[in-house]
């Protein structure tokens, strides 16, 4: 039986990427005063940032409960008796414990191993990217998880930002609170350090800011995946995956949209860039 990959949708796999490696995504939720949405289920991202700018709700997030985990693992359960599940840093919220906690309340036999994959958006993505790709070429769990450890140290991500108010509602800001309160206009530049966000810099201009993430992209030497995500500024990506085709095949950048939950956190006009460093 294949291994099954279960990841959740900090991680902002795109839907037919998902589709291509059989990865089950669980969403989370996104909370707008009353009124509750599973994202990218009962709300497409779309809608969310029509909404996130449009009304003066600022909307919440909140994780899927063990049980949610729990139903995914049980029906997974059914075709396999191999799982692993990939999470959202612990740092970033429950998500890690709650998928943990689900392994309990199962009522089928099945082994799970659970992975911290101590990051988040596209850069959670990959682990889970290369988790699945293993799975389907036939490796067993034991050797997915190994795989999976070796990934890890292998992603790096960098996101330019207009604001960090919407990181620091949220209380998701960590390090890059060293970022807050000058009064310049600047375009902070954060990736993920150790399981959190992290200050790597600071521009002033916007330009400015995609030139960094293009200068990241390309200071590594080999590079095996590269995926650049945007939340309204779609224009902005495919020139910046216009210049990266350069260095990366165009065709094989992954185009991503920041998912409602993470846009909760980060705002409107976030741009990223991961890449998943090639073994040397």
């Amino acid at each position: 039986m294949t291994v099954k990959v279960v990841t959740d949708s900090f991680s902002d796999i795109p839907t037919s990427v998902a589709q291509e490696l059989g990865i089950i995504i669980v969403p989370h939720y996104v909370h707008f005063g009353t009124e509750e949405y599973r994202d990218g289920v009962d709300l497409t991202t779309e809608e969310f940032y029509h909404k996130l700018i449009s009304t003066s709700i600022h909307p919440l997030t909140s994780v899927a409960p063990p049980a949610v985990f729990a139903e995914v693992y049980n029906k997974l359960a059914e075709e396999t008796d191999e799982i692993v599940s990939i999470s959202l840093s612990p740092k970033f919220g429950a998500v890690y414990n709650n998928a943990l906690a689900a392994k309990d309340m199962m009522r089928k036999r099945c082994r799970i191993e659970v992975i911290d994959s101590r990051n988040g958006i596209m850069a959670e993505g990959f682990i889970a990217i290369v988790a699945a790709r293993a799975a389907q070429a036939g490796a067993t769990l034991d050797e997915v998880v190994d795989i999976v450890r070796q990934t890890i140290p292998r992603v790096h991500v960098r996101i330019v930002f207009d604001t960090l108010e919407y990181l620091r509602r949220g209380g998701r800001i960590g390090r890059a609170q060293a970022l807050l309160g000058s009064l310049l206009k600047i375009n902070p530049i954060l990736g993920i350090k150790d399981g959190e966000a992290y200050p790597f810099g600071r521009v002033r201009s916007r330009a400015k800011a995609i030139e960094y993430l293009y200068n990241f992209a390309t200071s590594f030497t080999h590079i095996a995946g590269l995926a650049i995500e945007d939340a309204t500024t779609p224009e902005e990506a495919e020139k910046l995956a216009e210049h990266l085709g350069s260095v990366f095949p165009k065709e094989r950048i992954y185009r991503s949209k920041v998912s409602p939950v993470v846009g909760t956190h980060v705002g409107p006009h976030v741009l990223a860039v991961t890449v998943l460093e090639g073994e040397s």
